[in-house]
């Protein structure tokens, strides 16, 4: 019988041997990035993506999916009133994009389905009535999943990625080739509740194709053809519940007693959008069938029961899974309290297949980014109006399983995020764990250059535990009071290797080009930026591959701008009027994008 870490108490002891883990200040090495939205074209607000995701294939290491909230298919300001920007009822905002060559370039493909891009609309002059407001294609192209209007569905973004293995009747295996398990959270097309398809404002959807084979013309076959795909399996937040943030993975280590299992987390505002933040619920959803069916674990609030008490009193979001080479599920979340105001990183673990999972654990005190907007209501770390920043504490994770096969696994787990606890003195956070979650180093900042303000990060570490890479996106200026100064926005890449059983110190591998992120934005009404809420990396033994927010490639829009600040004043006698973003802003005002980068292991 084999010993098993998961015998192992889950202490809270941290270590405090992590001196080694000071971030390395060096130039940029020479690494390139590529454009991953590809499709994207001006104006607004069909030129806008963010909070990506990349999954790489383990079965196929050249193959690469990644997506983003995009809005390809929506329809431009100037149709019906040219001041509004509105998302296009039904139609969807899941962008999906493949690479076959291992990140260095990008396809997205184009199916048909419910699309807006006909809607370019007319600019009217100021004072006249719109007649011409958008009638979208109920077959027309879309960038975005496919099968979803068929089936009387909306894909709605937070897109999150898993490989799996194929099931066929023998049961899971790498051999079947390789299935990608696409979620993301989803709406019922008709809003007649005799017409819908689940019960509840947002679901969760999951989209599935198998790739069979090793040849990228082909694998670029397999995922551009519609008829490939699975309609996409729901799962439902029950009564008015609203599904959010979601995050999907897949057991993809053979070694694993529970090899092929899928495990979604999201929050879930049981009372719908408009209960508020104490309404959350963690919930686990577990497919054993390839995605046809989902059970779930629901986490209720003041309960000690193994499966519950997961929340900190309040509520958790910003959920992440991943599990090790013998199959132990390790959940993580960001749980917060509205009363007392204390948020933490907590860690929960499963070790019969995600049927259960014990009591939660605290694991770090964590504090928020940025400062109120009273406009939209939200936290902003980059300035007046800035974009939203209060998930930037929400964890990411990974663990060294040995994938595909499980052999050579360490286990090592990796944990990241930002931690705000002083306006302009935010920091990217690192700590791992070498057994089974027991116990922790203490956390350490780990951005590459002390100008960065981390905004968003992710890591990840190679299969068989040698090397720890992480993303993160940051403002390189302080605060902004006005909206008339530049806000310039990074991606930065970083890479420390494993040696003797201990994380070496990190180095910058890539800094990308900066852009001003004032030229991002909200949609109907576009009162701030908006860059959205994460980034993603992922990891083989041989190179990392990230993807991050950018707006090299977005205008400012001075109009905006003003009308903008003055929405956040009290005295409305001088306010400028809302501006017509496709008449008053270059054409590519909104124009923010995702990038990524693909990088060798440098060792």
């Amino acid at each position: 019988m084999r010993l098993r870490h998961r015998s192992l108490p889950l202490g809270l002891g941290l270590a405090l041997s992590i001196g080694m883990l000071v971030a390395t200040a060096l130039p940029a090495a020479a690494a390139t990035d590529a454009e991953v939205t590809v499709g994207s074209t001006d104006p607004f607000s069909g030129n806008k993506q963010n909070e990506p995701a990349v999954a790489i294939d383990p079965n196929h290491p050249n193959l690469l999916v990644a997506g983003a909230n995009d809005n390809i298919d929506m329809e431009d300001c100037n149709a019906g009133d040219d001041t509004t920007c509105p998302f296009t009822p039904g139609v969807g905002s899941t962008g999906i994009q493949f690479s076959t060559n291992g990140g260095a370039s990008w396809n997205q493909p184009t199916f048909t389905g419910y699309s807006a891009r006909n809607c370019t609309g007319v600019n009217e002059p100021p004072g006249v009535t719109p007649t011409d407001a958008c009638v979208p294609d109920p077959a027309g192209p879309i960038g975005t999943l496919p099968l979803y209007s068929e089936n009387g569905l909306v894909s709605d973004g937070d897109p999150a990625m898993a490989w799996g293995p194929a099931p066929r009747a023998g049961g899971f295996s790498w051999s079947n080739g390789s299935r990608l398990y696409f979620a993301n959270l989803t709406s019922n097309f008709s809003s007649r509740h005799s017409e819908s398809q689940f019960k509840g404002v947002e679901a969760i959807g999951v989209s599935r194709v198998d790739i069979t084979s090793a040849d990228p013309t082909t694998q670029a076959t397999q995922l551009s053809t519609k008829t490939n795909w699975k309609a996409p399996s729901l799962i439902g937040p029950g009564g008015a519940g609203f599904a959010d943030k979601e995050q999907i993975w897949a057991d993809n280590a053979a070694s694993s007693e529970f090899f092929g299992n899928i495990y979604v987390c999201f929050g879930n505002f049981v009372g719908g959008p408009s209960a508020g933040s104490n309404a959350v619920r963690l919930t686990v959803a577990r497919s054993t069938d390839g995605g046809d069916t989902w059970s779930r674990v629901v986490a209720e609030q003041n309960t000690n029961s193994a499966s519950g008490n997961w929340a900190l009193a309040a509520g958790a979001t910003g959920c992440t899974m991943r599990t090790d080479s013998e199959g132990t599920v390790y959940q993580f979340w960001h749980g917060f309290n509205q009363s007392t105001k204390e948020e933490a990183i907590f860690l929960s673990r499963s070790l019969d297949g995600g049927a259960t999972f014990e009591a939660r654990r605290k694991l770090f005190t964590v504090h928020p980014t940025g400062v109120f907007d009273p406009v939209i209501g939200r936290n902003s770390m980059d300035g007046l109006a800035g974009a939203r920043s209060d998930l930037s504490t929400s964890p990411s994770v990974d663990v060294a399983n040995g994938a595909p096969t499980g052999a050579g696994a360490t286990n090592r787990i990796v944990l990241n995020w930002v931690d705000g606890k002083t306006l302009n003195d935010e920091h990217v956070m690192f700590s791992t764990s070498a057994n089974g979650g027991s116990t922790w180093t203490a956390p350490v900042n780990v951005e590459t250059n002390a100008s960065d303000r981390g905004y968003y990060t992710a890591t990840a570490i190679s299969p068989d535990g040698q090397d720890v890479w992480l993303v993160y996106n940051a403002f390189t200026a302080p605060y902004q009071p006005t909206t008339s100064t530049p806000r310039p926005l990074v991606g930065v890449v970083a890479h420390a290797d494993v040696s003797g059983g201990v994380v070496g110190s990190f180095t910058e591998m890539h800094r990308s080009v900066a852009g001003d992120a004032r030229g991002s934005s909200q949609n109907n009404p576009p009162v701030a930026e908006f860059l959205g809420d994460y980034v993603y990396a992922g990891a083989t033994n041989d190179f990392g591959a990230f993807v991050w927010n950018d707006v090299r490639d977005a205008a400012d829009c001075a109009p905006i701008d003003a009308w903008r600040a003055g929405l956040r004043t009290k005295d409305t006698s001088d306010d400028a009027p809302r501006p017509e973003p496709n008449n008053d802003c270059p054409a590519n005002f909104g124009d923010s994008s995702i990038f990524g980068a693909a990088i060798a292991d440098p060792t």
